[in-house]
């Protein structure tokens, strides 16, 4: 088969996927009931700390900023114990968990609530069924690439194999990746408007990354993370504050 075949071939998956990627074709329902399924299964294993100073924040500042959301979502926020994870995930429908590990880096109220804005965020813009979507989108174009490879009587099984590879790799690094850091960054936007409109103090989210930067300073490179760099999202939300300040005063 011809190089440039073979060229055509993937870049046909490539951008013939990628109008799809900013659909969100699966029910917000089934979303939403798989999204508390999952938080379920995800949060089960961690102790939930309650009645505390810190989970009283998390709860607070979850409502806060989901009252601010606008939407009507059924809300709920756990404080997780886990020390040595960095971390805060949310799942569709509203179901967020913070594990205490990050706690360390949020420093104070409002650097959490820059924290839970941004996992906010992904649930009001469907990040998760977008994800889902992709993929479903991806594994169509991979069978539709693997049957055009195999109906070529000329291609040994190694090379169907070996070119399946290459080209998995090209949607990995040139789409699937480059999609996340498009969700964190557009995440990073919203939740800022949302911490806002809570009453919470902006100026946190770039000092927030510019400590997450700090305490990893061995990162991988951003072409490879599903995550825009930390001091790159530092100062992109540093230039945006004032332009999302101003939005917000004048709605």
């Amino acid at each position: 088969m011809k190089a440039n075949c073979l060229k055509t071939l993937g870049a046909g998956i490539l951008f013939g996927i990628q109008p799809a990627c900013n659909l969100a074709l699966i029910p917000e329902g089934t979303m939403n009931a798989l999204g508390a399924e999952a938080y379920v299964e995800a949060t089960s294993p961690y102790r939930e700390i309650v009645g505390t100073p810190e989970a009283d924040m998390v709860r607070r500042i979850g409502e806060r900023i989901a009252a601010a959301s606008g939407r009507n979502y059924e809300w709920e926020f756990k404080l997780l114990d886990a020390p040595d994870t960095v971390n805060a995930f949310c799942l569709p429908g509203g179901k967020i968990a913070v594990y205490t590990g990050i706690l360390p880096i949020t420093q104070n109220e409002d650097g959490l609530a820059v924290v839970m804005g941004h996992e906010v965020a992904h649930a009001t813009a469907q990040h998760g069924n977008k994800r889902m979507t992709q993929g479903m989108g991806l594994e169509f174009g991979m069978n539709v690439a693997s049957a055009f490879l195999s109906s070529s009587s000329n291609l040994s099984p190694e090379a169907h194999d070996g070119i399946m590879t290459a080209i998995g790799a090209g949607a990995q690094f040139g789409l699937v990746l480059p999609y996340g850091r498009d969700h964190e960054s557009e995440a990073d936007e919203i939740g800022l408007r949302f911490l806002v409109r809570a009453g919470y103090d902006p100026y946190e989210a770039p000092r927030l990354w510019e400590r997450m930067a700090q305490a990893f300073p061995e990162r991988q490179p951003e072409w490879m993370s599903t995550h825009p760099d930390p001091m790159r999202r530092a100062k992109e939300l540093e230039a945006m504050i004032p332009r999302v300040l101003a939005d917000e005063r004048g709605r």
